[in-house]
């Protein structure tokens, strides 16, 4: 179909990548945001293989490869600093044919941002719903505003407005009994190498380092703990000391240069999936279709997917806009509902819901093959619209 106009309500990952692929195609395209600024939440992201491919087919490759860091392997280490196991990533760069890319949000954000045009943003705009009829999809927004299209894409997030009008009733996050610190360090060979991607584990809690681009370490740490819980940006630095205490050097000097300012301190949760992502002329994208928990990596790299899928669709037929968003749904839906439940089951196993599937976690950890885990990953990858 030719000549559509387009209203995507979100501005995060998946909305901009969407928006991008969707000009790329000669639509006319606007997003919304609530935001009155666009600020990323969380730190940064692990782009692995699938999602890249889709960004170097919308000509973003080189842009990705500069904010992104170089992640040659990845290691697992106790919480007593034993090894536990080392995948040396090369093999898989190579079966799936493009390494991943760790790239801080910001620099992400503001990639996309700058292709698909800041003056195409419309911030400040808070979409309370959606309306539709056979011709056209309308977003409405709480200033009284509508603004229509031939369709309405909700990228609007885990508390998504345009998901209730999807599948006819609130969707209600739901908490994945764990906080996750995160921000950024300026890299530092006596916290990690600089091109490893290393993970601390026990205790049902995890601490992470890994490479992003600026010559930096994007970090993590995870903690089972009640919902609910604040704490105040400047007593977070002394909140991962208790709970990390004993953990390595590594850990104990990471807490030390953090700036507890600027760390995240964030309850993870995630949506069951959904019986249905479009409705008509609306369809849903990113975390508002298939929020997850980030124990795969693989949030941000489903947003990047959908926005291939959709626009592929999109542009190779032309029954209608409603038949479109139809074949994206039956392209889409399984794979991220799969992917997310899978992840759910991993964080359930990272942080401790059953104690004793922790252990057998840390004892096979020792034993898996580097190899499975490699094949495991390129099942991932390959599985999506790029191969």
């Amino acid at each position: 179909m030719y000549n559509l106009k387009v209203v995507i309500i979100g501005a995060g990952i998946g909305g901009l990548t969407t928006g991008i692929a969707m000009q790329q195609a000669g639509y006319q395209v606007s997003i919304y945001d609530r935001a009155h600024e666009l600020r990323p939440a969380g730190a940064g992201i692990s782009l692995w293989s699938n999602g890249v491919k889709v960004l170097n087919k919308l000509g973003l490759g080189e842009k990705l490869a500069a904010i992104g860091g170089e992640m040659n392997a990845m290691e697992y280490r106790s919480h007593t600093d034993e090894p536990l196991s080392y995948i040396d990533l090369k093999p898989l760069f190579e079966r799936v044919g493009q390494r991943p890319y760790p790239v801080a949000r910001t620099d992400l954000q503001a990639m996309l941002l700058d292709t698909f045009g800041p003056e195409n943003v419309h911030l400040g705009m808070l979409c309370t719903g959606v309306e539709q009829d056979e011709h056209s999809a309308t977003a409405i927004f709480e200033q009284g505003e509508r603004v229509s299209g031939d369709l309405v894409i909700g990228a609007d997030g885990i508390h998504s407005a345009v998901r209730a009008d999807v599948v006819g009733h609130c969707v209600d996050r739901r908490y994945a009994h764990y906080v996750n610190w995160n921000g950024l360090v300026k890299a530092d060979p006596e916290l990690c190498k600089k091109n490893l991607w290393v993970l601390y584990v026990g205790d049902s809690k995890r601490a992470s380092m890994m490479p992003v681009g600026g010559d930096r370490f994007y970090f993590f740490f995870g903690a089972p703990m009640v919902e609910g819980t604040e704490v105040a940006p400047t007593h977070r630095q002394d909140e991962l000391a208790k709970i990390f205490q004993g953990w390595p050097t590594p850990v104990q000097r990471l807490i030390e240069a953090i700036d507890a300012e600027q760390t995240n301190r964030l309850e993870i949760g995630d949506i069951d999936p959904l019986a249905h992502l479009v409705k008509g002329r609306v369809a849903l994208l990113g975390d508002s279709a298939h929020a997850t928990t980030p124990t795969l990596g693989q949030g941000g790299c489903q947003a990047i997917e959908d926005a291939e899928v959709l626009t592929r669709y999109l542009t190779t037929t032309n029954i209608g806009v409603v038949d479109a968003l139809r074949r994206y749904e039956a392209a889409r839906k399984d794979r991220t509902a799969e992917l997310a439940l899978k992840a759910r089951k991993r964080t359930s196993t990272i942080y401790g819901h059953r104690p004793e599937a922790t252990q057998q976690w840390y004892d096979d950890l020792k034993q898996e093959p580097p190899e499975a885990v490699i094949n495991a990953l390129a099942k991932v990858i390959l599985a999506g619209p790029m191969g």
